[in-house]
């Protein structure tokens, strides 16, 4: 199922920007290239030679238009949300169009050390951060902020930050595109958090629903 979905946010101390880049529209495609030549060589984004802010830029500028990258767009309805492969860069990186649906949402998870840059490209997403647990006492984990990122805005997330749970709780298909890297999460996962207890569990893989366009076997 192809569903087309809009979101713009940028990397402070917080890893919230609240922006409203309308400067330059880009094409979808041309946007892939664009963070794929931003990135060059590099080992990802907390290299010297990268500019984050560069990358939030190029994202930023992208007005989100549902036909240039609804093919990617595959949800699946049964699924809190499914990950949709666009491209893996040099490597160092790769970029997701997520489709989440109605109602529903990521476990509280990590990113495997690795950095992320979120767009909404349709809906309304929202994002709840957590303290990471300390020690080994289960108890329910502490908030730490929620926001609700909307079509065209672009967020930044990183470990440092703490760990986070995205959820829709709108009642139709919302879309975020992603920008990973390095691409720990796909290659050696990450880990979940139980909200009332903290306790930790590692997801060895988390796979792509579709990669380039095509549904991949199960």
């Amino acid at each position: 199922m192809a569903v087309g979905i809009t979101v713009t946010e940028a990397p402070a101390t917080t890893g919230y920007l609240s922006t409203n880049f309308m400067s330059q529209t880009t094409n979808f495609d041309d946007l892939v290239v664009a963070l794929k030549e931003a990135l060059g060589p590099s080992s990802g984004l907390t290299s010297d030679d990268v500019d984050l802010e560069q990358l939030t830029q190029l994202m930023a500028d992208y007005a989100s238009d549902e036909q240039q990258w609804s093919r990617y767009a595959m949800g699946d309805e049964k699924l809190p949300y499914t990950r949709n492969l666009v491209d893996e860069g040099n490597g160092k990186s790769n970029l997701l169009v997520l489709v989440w649906s109605p109602g529903k949402g990521s476990p509280i998870h990590d990113h495997g050390n690795a950095h992320c840059l979120m767009k909404i490209l349709k809906g309304d997403l929202t994002e709840t951060r957590y303290e990471f647990p300390e020690g080994d006492q289960e108890a329910p984990m502490k908030v730490k902020s929620e926001k609700v990122h909307k079509e065209n805005q672009v967020a930044y997330m990183a470990d440092e930050l703490g760990v986070h749970r995205v959820s829709n709780q709108g009642s139709d298909f919302a879309v975020s595109l992603h920008l990973y890297t390095p691409p720990n999460v796909a290659k050696g996962g990450c880990h979940t958090f139980n909200p009332n207890t903290g306790k930790k569990f590692h997801v060895k893989k988390c796979g792509y629903y579709s990669a380039y366009g095509k549904k991949l076997k199960v």
